[in-house]
């Protein structure tokens, strides 16, 4: 049964297992648990067996668009494969294409986890896919076209040191010389206090701001050793939070916040320093800083990400790849609702700001 029975226990573990353990392309966001924390998403799975075994998987998100009775099948991160296998994909896509049967799909869309390769976006064209990446807004794209990934596979608390930028080791040294302190936890608490932060950075760095049921879905779809909230604090005040998710061979930063006190104590850095200890403790091999937006040497979030990813660099991804089985309404998503989107967020962030100075 190649769409995942999902009452079924045993091929659920078994499911999970392989996306979980999939060397190369896997995801948290292909994880079954992610859709515990989209729960405003429907979730169905899709893979292939070969001798009993599964060989390729595909979680998906599938959303009603407003005021039609069609939907939306979208597969972060997606697929867990060799997603250079074209024909590989394109039977994982025959079998989701059973799901149009199930709910009225108007487009299928994927954005699979694998680094830029123009001969193979080439050839998802040839396919007849159509693919957005360099050229889309960022708007356009539900994911981050770049993040920024650090590999620490079997490095040494010290050897990662010395590739972060100079500038980023001396603020990890300040921060601690001058009395700031880390802790983590999974408390209800702590993730008050996170919420808090993340209030003040929405505002502060114009951004949407997710509801607080959003994050304690989170904390409760993953294990204690799986997610922690890290809070940085210097003597009462609380100065940043952040979620972090260890899943597979990957530590994720997901979400940070930020006072608007102290500043000036680099409390950032040390919480971040903190986190990617935890993946050298439990011997992961990346590091996920998660998306950079702009590739600019002046912006202030690439400036903090690419400190410790000097080395490394930015990934680029391959970008959004589309299966369109309804060319109007296609259109409409792709031209309309982006700008939409933009009229929806400016009025939702001068609402915000206007709230937090009553």
């Amino acid at each position: 049964m190649p769409i995942l029975d999902k009452s079924n226990e045993q091929q659920v573990e078994k499911y999970e297992q392989f996306i979980k353990n999939y060397e190369g392309t896997s995801s948290l966001m292909q994880s079954l648990n992610w859709g515990k924390v989209k729960s405003n998403w429907i979730q169905e799975g899709v893979y292939l067996e070969e001798n009993d075994k599964i060989i390729a998987a595909m979680t998906f998100l599938i959303e009603k668009v407003p005021h039609v009775n069609y939907y939306l099948m979208y597969s972060p991160r997606g697929p867990v494969c060799d997603i250079s296998n074209v024909d590989l994909v394109n039977r994982l896509v025959n079998e989701a294409e059973k799901l149009r049967e199930k709910y009225k799909i108007f487009l299928l869309k994927f954005d699979p986890n694998i680094k830029y390769n123009e001969e193979l976006e080439k050839e998802y064209k040839n396919r007849g896919y159509k693919v957005l990446n360099k050229k889309a807004n960022k708007d356009d794209l539900i994911q981050p076209l770049h993040d920024a990934i650090l590999n620490i596979k079997d490095k040494s608390e010290d050897e990662l040191l010395k590739e972060f930028a100079e500038k980023t080791r001396y603020n990890i040294r300040l921060s601690k010389r001058k009395g700031v302190e880390v802790y983590y936890s999974k408390s209800k608490e702590d993730l008050k206090i996170f919420y808090e932060l993340y209030k003040i950075t929405t505002v502060r760095d114009n951004i949407g701001c997710r509801p607080y049921e959003y994050f304690e879905r989170m904390i409760d779809a993953y294990k204690d050793d799986e997610i922690r909230i890290y809070i940085s604090k210097h003597e009462d005040d609380k100065l940043s939070g952040a979620i972090a998710l260890n899943y597979g061979k990957e530590l994720f930063y997901l979400y940070g916040a930020s006072s608007n006190n102290k500043r000036n104590l680099m409390p950032n850095y040390l919480m971040q320093w903190e986190m990617i200890k935890w993946g050298l403790e439990t011997k992961c091999e990346k590091y996920n800083f998660g998306g950079v937006l702009n590739l600019d040497p002046n912006d202030g979030l690439y400036k903090f990400k690419i400190g410790f990813c000097k080395k490394d660099g930015i990934t680029e991804y391959i970008g959004e790849i589309n299966k369109v089985y309804n060319k109007v309404l296609y259109f409409a998503y792709d031209k309309i609702l982006p700008i939409t989107k933009k009229i929806k967020r400016k009025i939702r962030t001068s609402k915000r700001k206007k709230n937090m100075k009553k």
